[in-house]
C-alpha cells in the first residue's frame, strides 16, 4: 500500500530525476486520510525537527510589518476555528464561502474546514454583488466568512439562514458574528468520523473567460494529494521559503500557497502590496530569503523592466504558471540571476499536469513534459494521437489523483471528469521527447486562408517588441481569406497610439513572422478585457470584430497593414529575395 507519506518522500528523493520519477511514482492509495489532521498536525505540527519552524510569513509593504506563525501555533489555531464552525452548527458537507485576502484567518479557515469536512468556496474579494449573489445561490452556502469591507455587499442579499462571520471588524456588524471569537474555543479538536478520499472538500467557480462559471469540485484527496506533483514541479524542500504571487479566490493560490509548499514542509511567503510595485518585491524577496518563486507572466514582464541583476537574491527555483511564458523573459531572468524560469502547466479542474522539473533540460517556450502521476495523449478532434492537438488525460486505472470529481450542476450531480479521457480544452505540439508547446485554447486557435493560426504564438513575437506591454490576437472577419490576424496592443507607459508606433510594430513583426501568420490589423488601446483572474478575455475583442462596433468602449486607434506603403515595399524586396 502506497501512502501519502511514502509518495511524498519518494519524489522529494527523486527530484532532479525525471525519468526515475515518472516510472517508479504511485499515488497515494484512495483510503481514508485527513490532509489537515493526518499530514498538518500528525506530521508538519507534531514533527521535532519542524517544532519552532515557520508555517507561513506575511509582510506589509505598507506598514512594515511582518507576522510569522509556527506550524504548532497554526495546528493549534486552526482547532479552534474548527470548533467555533462546529458551535455554529457547520457540519460534514455543508458548503462555506470564503471571502478573505492573504490574512491569517484564510490559511486557518481552510485548514479548519478541511478538519470538520465542510466544503469551502474560496472567491476573490473583487466580486461584485450579484457575482456573490451567484455564488451562494448555486455553491449553496451555509456559511460566510468574509472581511470587514465585504460586509457591505451582502447587504441587499438575504439569506437570513446564512451563518455570517466577519474577520477583523472595528465596529458591531448586525447578523455577523466576530471571527476574533474563535480565540475562545478549545484548541482540541476531535474529528466526529474518517475523512474518506472522495468526500467534497473545494467548489471552484471558473474564471469565466467564455460563459457563466461552472463549479469545479475537488475531493479529499485531489487536491491535497495531488498537489505532490505540484510540488515536485516547483522543485519544493522542507525548509524552503516559497513565495507564489496570485490572489486568493483561484485555484493557483491554493496550488502554491497552500498545498504544495505544506506538502514540502516548506513556508509559505507572503508580501501585501497595496499596489503591485516590482521594485519593492524584489528588495524584499531579498531582503527575506525567499528560496523558491512562483509567479504569472504578468509579474515577470514588470520584473524584467528592473535591472535585475542589482537585486541580491538567495533563490533556488523560479518558477512561471497561468499562461505561457515569452522566450524573451526567461533570457533576461536568465542573464540577471543564471537561473531558468520552468514553466508549468495546470487547470482548476486539475494539479500540475506537466512542466519543466529541476534538473531536466528546459526547451524555451515548451511547458514541459507530463508530470509523474498523470497520463497525457495529444488527440485530434476524432480522438486520435496526433502531433498537434488536445491535450487529454487518461482516466480509469489511470485516473490521476489531482483530477477534479467533476463539474457540479443541479442536484450536484457531476459530469465532466468520466469515461476514458478527459479533455483539458488545451491545444499543444508535441515533440520527439515529450515536451509540449501551447498552441491556444481550443476556441482561440482560427484558421486564416486554411492556415491554423495560434493567437499565442504571436502575441509571443509582438511582446518582443520594446513598446509592447501586452497583447491579444483574435480573428477578423475578411471577405476572403474568412479571417485574418488582428493584434489589440496595449503600449508600455509614456508610448504615443502614434502611426510610427504602429509601423515600427508592423516592421518588428516583417522580420520574424512567416507572411500567413502576420498581423492585418492592429488597435492600439488603452485597455484590455480581463477576468478577474487577470486573463484577457479574447472572446471579447473576438466578439468586438464580428460585430464591428466602432462605439465600444474598448476601441482604439486602428492601422491597417495596408495604409503603409512602408511595408508594401519591405514585401516587394522579402519576395525578390
Amino acid at each position: 500500500m502506497t501512502t501519502f507519506q511514502d509518495a511524498r518522500a519518494f519524489l522529494l528523493k527523486h527530484r532532479s530525476d525525471y525519468d526515475a520519477a515518472v516510472k517508479g511514482f504511485k499515488w497515494p492509495d484512495p483510503e481514508p486520510f485527513n490532509w489537515a489532521l493526518d499530514w498538518f498536525d500528525a506530521g508538519l505540527a507534531a514533527d521535532p525537527a519542524s517544532k519552532g519552524r515557520t508555517a507561513l510569513w506575511i509582510v506589509e509593504a505598507a506598514s512594515g510589518t511582518e507576522t510569522k506563525i509556527t506550524f504548532e501555533a497554526m495546528s493549534r489555531r486552526s482547532n479552534q476555528v474548527a470548533n467555533f464552525l462546529r458551535a455554529q452548527g457547520l457540519k460534514r458537507g455543508d458548503h462555506l464561502l470564503l471571502l478573505l485576502g492573504n490574512v491569517v484567518p484564510l490559511w486557518e479557515t481552510m485548514l479548519a474546514c478541511i478538519k470538520l469536512g465542510v466544503v469551502v468556496i474560496p472567491a476573490t474579494t473583487l466580486l461584485t454583488t450579484e457575482e456573490l449573489r451567484d455564488r451562494l445561490d448555486r455553491g449553496r452556502a451555509k456559511a460566510v466568512i468574509a472581511s470587514q469591507d465585504q460586509v457591505a455587499k451582502f447587504a441587499s442579499l438575504g439569506g437570513e439562514e446564512l451563518t455570517r462571520i466577519v474577520v477583523g471588524a472595528t465596529a458591531t456588524h448586525a447578523g455577523w458574528l466576530s471571527y476574533e471569537k474563535t480565540n475562545d474555543s478549545p484548541d482540541a479538536f476531535k474529528a466526529d468520523g474518517p475523512t474518506n478520499a472522495d468526500d467534497p472538500m473545494l467548489l471552484y467557480f471558473t474564471s469565466g473567460t467564455t460563459a457563466k462559471p461552472k463549479l469545479v469540485r475537488h475531493s479529499q484527496r485531489s487536491y491535497p494529494v495531488g498537489h505532490l506533483s505540484t510540488m515536485y514541479w516547483i522543485g519544493l524542500q522542507p525548509g524552503d521559503v516559497h513565495l507564489n504571487i496570485s490572489s486568493p479566490g483561484w485555484a493557483k493560490h491554493a496550488w502554491s500557497c497552500f498545498f504544495a509548499p505544506w506538502n514540502a514542509g516548506a513556508t509559505i511567503f507572503i508580501c501585501n502590496q497595496p499596489r503591485f510595485e516590482a521594485k519593492g518585491l524584489l528588495t524584499t524577496i531579498g531582503r527575506c530569503g525567499v528560496t523558491t518563486l512562483c509567479a504569472p507572466p504578468t509579474v515577470w514582464r514588470l520584473f524584467i523592466q528592473e535591472k535585475l541583476a542589482d537585486f541580491k537574491v538567495s533563490l533556488r527555483e523560479v518558477c512561471g504558471a497561468g499562461e505561457p511564458l515569452n522566450p524573451e523573459v526567461i533570457d533576461q531572468v536568465k542573464a540577471a540571476w543564471g537561473l531558468t524560469i520552468r514553466d508549468g502547466y495546470g487547470q482548476t479542474e486539475t494539479t500540475a499536469l506537466a512542466g519543466n522539473s529541476p534538473g531536466q533540460p528546459v526547451k524555451v517556450g515548451s511547458m514541459g513534459r507530463p508530470l509523474p502521476g498523470y497520463k497525457v495523449k495529444v488527440i485530434d478532434a476524432d480522438g486520435n494521437p496526433s502531433k498537434e492537438g488536445e491535450v487529454a488525460l487518461m482516466l480509469g486505472a489511470d485516473r490521476p489523483a489531482g483530477l477534479m470529481q467533476g463539474y457540479q450542476g443541479e442536484g450536484g450531480k457531476l459530469s465532466g471528469a468520466e469515461g476514458d479521457l478527459y479533455r483539458t480544452g488545451d491545444v499543444v505540439f508535441v515533440d520527439d521527447d515529450g515536451y509540449l508547446t501551447f498552441v491556444g485554447r481550443a476556441d482561440d486557435v482560427f484558421k486564416s486562408s486554411d492556415y491554423r493560426i495560434s493567437p499565442f504564438e504571436l502575441e509571443s513575437v509582438l511582446l518582443e517588441h520594446d513598446a509592447v506591454a501586452e497583447a491579444a490576437v483574435v480573428p477578423s472577419p475578411d471577405p476572403i481569406r474568412l479571417a485574418i490576424p488582428k493584434a489589440y496592443i496595449l503600449l508600455v507607459g509614456g508610448t504615443e497610439r502614434s502611426r510610427e508606433t504602429a509601423l515600427s510594430i508592423y516592421m518588428h513583426m516583417y522580420e520574424r513572422m512567416a507572411p500567413f501568420k502576420r498581423i492585418r490589423k492592429l488597435e492600439l488601446v488603452t485597455e484590455l478585457p480581463k477576468t478577474i483572474s487577470g486573463k484577457i478575455r479574447r472572446v471579447q475583442l473576438r466578439r468586438l470584430e464580428h460585430e464591428d462596433d466602432r462605439k465600444d468602449p474598448l476601441r482604439g486607434v486602428e492601422f491597417r497593414e495596408e495604409d503603409f506603403p512602408e511595408l508594401q515595399a519591405l514585401k516587394s524586396r522579402n519576395a525578390e529575395a
